[in-house]
């Protein structure tokens, strides 16, 4: 899917300087336990699909989109595995943006996976423990969401460690850890 169009009005009003966006990563498992990945057109990495939450878009409703736009498979939102920040990005245009990294884990419902957008080489399904090298911020979405506790991961501000809260569903009490 090209530029979506709000970011094109955005960028016509402030040109290349940063923009601050909402980003959504859907890590999608089948029955099997396999994973769903795309190869990206713009640099030829695996990743976990992923897209920019459009204008008043639920970011569950923008995992669901983005795996349907780019490979053909509906899916489930089951839990948000976590929230994080990207590193600022540039461009090959100039156009600067840092992502609010959003994490959902995403369960198969039904389609064939298979290229559906010009944004991506290649896609399909991979076994755990056969995962190509994915970039750094794709394989923690991975390690979030397939967490068997299914706790909300984040980074802690005072020391930049991965971290997690669970609820005792027996207490209702919170548990935070760093990992």
């Amino acid at each position: 899917m090209p530029t979506p169009e709000f970011i094109l009005t955005l960028r016509d009003m402030i040109g290349v300087h940063p923009l601050w966006l909402p980003g959504v990563k859907a890590v999608v498992t089948d029955d099997g336990g396999r994973l769903l990945l795309v190869r990206r057109a713009d640099n030829g990495r695996w990743t976990v699909p992923a897209g920019i939450v459009e204008p008043g878009e639920e970011p569950a409703a923008t995992a669901v989109r983005e795996v349907l736009e780019e490979t053909g498979v509906t899916v489930r939102v089951s839990h948000l595995a976590g929230v994080g920040t990207t590193a600022p990005v540039v461009y090959p245009n100039g156009d600067r943006a840092q992502y609010l990294d959003v994490v959902m884990a995403c369960v198969y419902v039904s389609g064939d996976a298979r290229v559906n957008d010009d944004e991506n080489l290649d896609v399909r399904w991979f076994e755990l423990d056969a995962l190509p090298d994915l970039p750094p911020l794709h394989r923690r979405a991975v390690e979030w969401a397939l967490d068997v506790d299914r706790a909300a991961h984040f980074v802690d501000a005072s020391t930049g460690v991965d971290a997690s809260t669970s609820v005792d569903a027996s207490t209702g009490t919170a548990r935070t850890q760093q990992r």
